[in-house]
């Protein structure tokens, strides 16, 4: 058999069995909420080959990956995960079937150390879990940005210039997202700026710009409150003179209207953390989306003004993320 027809043959062989030859020479790359599927996407574009497995809108707490996504990841070279346990059964899919060759990437465990891990009311320390919610923060997503870069950059040197490039460009718009936060915090009377939300996902992103989280409605085994917890939720927003209260798009809990009633508080239900606005290819369809929008209800719920964020650029760095193969 010619030389050439053999090799095309094995090559054929090798991708028909889930080998490491990838399509058009792309990095294979897999992730899992949509937040850090978009930070990757920001910083690989269109020289890689990802997928999102934890669809937008679902609970990444108690996500069960399905039997498909264990395919996604034996072909993956690369697996991000956020990690400090917020994704606890794809990571043991992924460990399970990956091949020797493919890495697995905690994002979380190097972006922060042991003694920076928050510990809080959806989170108690007596758990054993952190808080795993370090992408509100915009440092710490751009720590996320960073890694991908490097991995990315040392899997597949040839493209190692235009993931730089990338990054720097995502690192620019980090510092105008943080500038825009700053700016439209300002706006929001000093006593109002203050969290009370169902699921704790603000813990690393309130400290830095001096906000409070007083509580959080969910308990820590993901459950309804009890009658008591929801009677102590009622006294600490009065006491507190909580202005509103945030609900979330992936935890719905009838109990917030309630408590929205015997309170007086304004009840926002569309605050998020993992569920990108708009859809794929959409400019706000990008983490910078997800956090301008964040920061609007926030502000305006609080008695600020949105104006500094509304100003923001929310468009992904390599364009539209269409291309993105994102779990729905």
């Amino acid at each position: 058999m010619h030389r050439r027809t053999l090799l095309l043959l094995i090559a054929f062989i090798l991708t028909a069995c889930g080998g490491t030859i990838r399509q058009e020479g792309k990095l294979r790359v897999v992730s899992t909420v949509s937040p850090i599927t978009n930070i990757i996407y920001n910083i690989g574009g269109d020289r890689i080959e990802l997928s999102g497995i934890i669809p937008e809108g679902v609970d990444s707490h108690t996500f069960e990956p399905a039997p498909s996504d264990a395919r996604k990841l034996a072909e993956a070279d690369l697996i991000f995960l956020n990690g400090l346990n917020l994704e606890l059964p794809t990571l043991r899919l992924a460990e399970a079937n990956k091949r020797d060759d493919a890495k697995i990437i905690l994002l979380g465990e190097r972006t922060i150390t042991p003694d920076e891990y928050i510990y809080d009311f959806s989170f108690p320390k007596e758990a054993g879990d952190p808080n795993p919610h370090l992408w509100p923060n915009p440092w710490y997503a751009l720590r996320y940005a960073e890694i991908a870069k490097d991995e990315m950059s040392a899997a597949d040197p040839d493209n190692a210039e235009y993931y730089e490039q990338n990054f720097l460009a995502f690192e620019q718009r980090i510092r105008e997202l943080d500038a825009a936060i700053r700016a439209t915090i300002e706006t929001i009377p000093p006593k109002n700026r203050k969290l009370l939300t169902y699921h704790d996902s603000w813990a690393y992103f309130a400290p830095l710009y001096g906000m409070t989280v007083i509580g959080a409605i969910q308990p820590a085994d993901f459950a309804e409150p009890s009658a008591r917890e929801v009677a102590e939720i009622i006294e600490q927003i009065r006491r507190e003179q909580v202005p509103a209260i945030f609900g979330s798009e992936v935890f719905p809990s009838p109990v917030l209207e309630q408590i929205a009633r015997e309170t007086g508080a304004t009840y926002v239900d569309d605050l998020r953390d993992d569920d990108l606005p708009g859809e794929p290819g959409d400019p706000n369809h990008s983490y910078f989306g997800l956090m301008a929008e964040n920061i609007r209800i926030m502000a305006e719920a609080l008695g600020g003004n949105p104006t500094p964020i509304l100003k923001f650029d929310t468009s992904n760095i390599p364009g539209p993320d269409s291309a993105v193969n994102q779990a729905r």
